[in-house]
């Protein structure tokens, strides 16, 4: 582990205690919760599916996702984030794994996943074009990959970086649906960005940053059935 990777890990490792006070972290309140539930349900299949959550942080959307009959894997750096992921299910008296590890190189060795899900990770990350192409080879073909980001009006100029060196991370301050697009067209063969930032249901208030769903498949042909995923990058 680096040590910028390092910080990172203690600074959210620290944060894991007070994580769920927010609206969207911690889904506590009923109608935050449904509307993530529905989001969900639009984007995963409803077959039970493998699911990876990477930068699960303490398991809110994975608990979704295992009530809805999900085979959730869920990978953070934190192990305060992991430790309260695991508690949550234990208490929901539902399976789940939970890893600690970097979630742009996730340890779940050869496994594939029907789906992969990131939510307001990739900014954290040094690499994260390198990250994006990673969690791509863990699909199976037909699979989804689901990423909700943004880009945060707290990162405006001068803002001061979450941890030290943060302010040379490529995505330091999220990145817009735009950019994240055109990184990950490459990689695969069907992309649709869902705008979310006006859905105040989501956050537990109005947000005036952008924030939004991008959902792309691989070994996708063009009648919408699953082919054999092309060589990439």
């Amino acid at each position: 582990m680096t040590d910028r990777s390092a910080a990172i890990a203690a600074f959210w490792d620290s944060a894991a205690s007070s994580f769920d006070e927010e609206p969207d972290h911690g889904l506590r309140d009923a109608s935050t919760r449904a509307a993530w539930a529905r989001r969900l349900a639009a984007w995963v299949p409803r077959e039970p599916a493998d699911v990876l959550d990477v930068g699960c942080g303490t398991g809110s959307l994975a608990l979704l996702l295992a009530g809805a009959g999900h085979r959730v894997t869920g990978v953070d750096l934190a192990p305060g984030m992991v430790g309260r992921a695991r508690e949550k299910f234990a208490a929901a008296g539902l399976p789940g794994r939970f890893l600690v590890g970097d979630a742009a190189l996730p340890p779940t060795g050869g496994q594939t996943f029907e789906v992969v899900l990131c939510r307001h990770l990739v900014w954290t990350l040094p690499e994260p074009e390198s990250a994006l192409r990673e969690w791509v080879k863990r699909l199976r073909p037909g699979g989804r990959l689901v990423l909700v980001e943004g880009r945060w009006r707290e990162s405006g100029q001068g803002a001061a970086p979450y941890v030290a060196g943060a302010e040379q991370l490529p995505w330091g301050g999220g990145v817009g649906a735009a950019d994240l697009a055109a990184a990950l067209r490459p990689l695969v063969d069907e992309l649709r960005i869902e705008p979310l930032g006006e859905d105040v249901r989501l956050w537990g208030g109005p947000v005036a940053d952008e924030r939004y769903a991008l959902i792309a498949r691989v070994g996708v042909d063009q009648g919408g059935g699953t082919a054999a995923v092309r060589p990439r990058g």
